[in-house]
């Protein structure tokens, strides 16, 4: 399975760079002529990149395989591709962001910690974060967090109690999967030595696409009875900023395409559809008149950090329940949605949300984030942020005779998974969920709602939804005449 590096009982190790540069990004020009291209020898192939799932988008659908690294590719008078690759640098992490203590680092083996304990390491960490603060901290600020180390609220106790239940399944699982990652060479131990590579500082990216969907509000009223329900991209990447946010957008060739919002390029994968937008103007996706069998949601939850940082527009938990789930869900529906580690949230999804779209609640999954070394990128037990998140599982209820019948022919849902993977550095660009495709059935349609990128087979839908599809984020290989 594509992205899939290693597959283990505790779960999976994936290789997210890998499938973004197996996802085809190759433009292809019938008018060069071109005689030769060496691709960049630097580009890693991880894992197996010709099956058909969607979930696994493959060379099998194009003409011809992808060219490896290294590769030539003679064009004389035929169809040239010109191939990006995503930018390696923004896989590069090589070092904790917070380094463990040498008793919490993953090669110690996971010893019982009661809740006191880690209360207890919570509150050094804090201190420890305390002195590196400048001179220039005011008394109030000082004493603040003197008085901060001895109080907990109910928030961050009901988080303890959690982790404290997940901890080792967390701990042992990753070790496993890291423990096969480090034999098979996809991990070095050395990588944190070895890495020379400075931080990667971008400056700002796009043009504002979630200012962009506020602007759209102020076009004109388009009359549904004579605009088209999808916007067909052909050779021409130059798109009017109202087709592009009244309607879905679809690349349904077998090469990527070129998109220019605004005056900025984005690169739009094959047998890809998407609708940018935001949540007030979601008809558009109700009138591309699809059923999806998989629907996945990183909802921008509130928190205290978004709303200080104004990273991002967040939503409230009564809007969330807006979002048509069921309009848009097939019958059996796999529904993934993203959750943050505040319980408040967890507790929402299952208790509120998830029966509100009458989805019944299957299994709690884990994202486990390390480093090129295997380590974690913050300590397991660290207070204020912790290494994985959450995915909580459900499907869709139904007839039980239907669901039954249904459910011979995939996998059960089982309760405790990892999904392993080094992170990409920019903000909230999640893995691939290529590992679900043991619990579907081939060919599925499948939907990403608040998505940040693009993927083949996959129709996406978001305010930001172009956002890590920016030509700036990727290399082209150059071409070597």
């Amino acid at each position: 399975m594509m992205s899939v590096v290693h597959r283990l009982t505790a779960g999976w190790l994936v290789d997210h760079l890998s499938f973004i540069n197996q996802c085809g990004y190759e433009i292809c020009d019938s008018f060069a002529y071109l005689r030769s291209v060496t691709l960049n020898t630097s580009v890693n192939s991880t894992g197996d990149c010709h099956g058909i799932s969607t979930f696994a988008a493959t060379s099998s659908s194009r003409d011809g395989p992808i060219p490896g690294p290294g590769d030539a590719i003679e064009r004389e008078g035929k169809m040239a591709k010109t191939r990006y690759v995503f930018r390696e640098e923004f896989f590069d992490i090589s070092k904790p962001h917070i380094a463990a203590a040498p008793e919490q680092q993953l090669w110690q083996g996971c010893s019982e910690v009661s809740l006191t304990e880690i209360k207890s390491d919570s509150n050094k960490e804090e201190h420890q974060e305390g002195t590196k603060s400048g001179v220039g901290d005011s008394i109030a600020s000082a004493r603040k967090k003197r008085k901060r180390k001895c109080v907990f609220n109910q928030g961050e106790l009901d988080a303890l109690e959690y982790h404290s239940k997940v901890r080792k399944l967390i701990w042992e699982g990753t070790l496993h999967l890291v423990q096969e990652g480090l034999r098979s060479g996809f991990l070095h131990h050395t990588a944190a030595e070895l890495s020379c590579r400075k931080n990667v500082v971008l400056g700002h990216i796009g043009c504002g696409l979630a200012e962009l969907c506020e602007m759209a509000k102020q076009f004109p009223a388009v009359n549904e009875s004579d605009h088209q329900t999808v916007h067909v991209l052909d050779d021409e990447t130059s798109v009017q900023e109202q087709d592009l946010l009244s309607c879905v957008t679809e690349n349904s060739s077998n090469c990527a395409k070129i998109v220019v919002l605004m005056g900025q390029k984005y690169l739009v994968p094959p047998k890809s559809s998407f609708l940018l937008s935001d949540i007030s103007c979601l008809q558009p996706l109700l009138n591309y008149k699809k059923k999806y069998d998989v629907i996945v949601i990183d909802p921008p939850w509130e928190n205290k950090s978004v709303k200080r940082s104004n990273r991002y527009n967040h939503l409230s938990s009564w809007q969330i329940k807006q979002i048509p789930v069921p309009a848009l869900a097939a019958p059996n529906c796999l529904v993934v949605t993203w959750v943050t580690n505040r319980q408040k949230h967890l507790r929402f999804v299952k208790d509120e949300l998830y029966p509100h779209w009458s989805v019944k609640t299957l299994a709690e999954w884990h994202w486990v984030k390390i480093t090129r070394a295997g380590e974690f990128v913050l300590p397991l037990d660290s207070l204020h942020k912790k290494p994985y998140e959450v995915l909580v599982l459900g499907r869709v209820q139904e007839d039980v005779k239907e669901a039954l019948r249904k459910s011979e022919d995939v996998l059960p849902i089982p309760e405790h998974k990892l999904i392993v993977s080094i992170p990409c550095s920019l903000h909230s660009h999640k893995p691939p969920l290529t590992v679900l495709a043991e619990f579907i059935k081939p060919d599925v349609e499948c939907l990403e709602l608040f998505a940040r990128n693009l993927q083949p087979g996959w129709t996406s839908w978001g305010n930001e939804v172009l956002k890590f599809q920016h030509i700036d984020y990727f290399t082209l290989l150059q071409n070597e005449n």
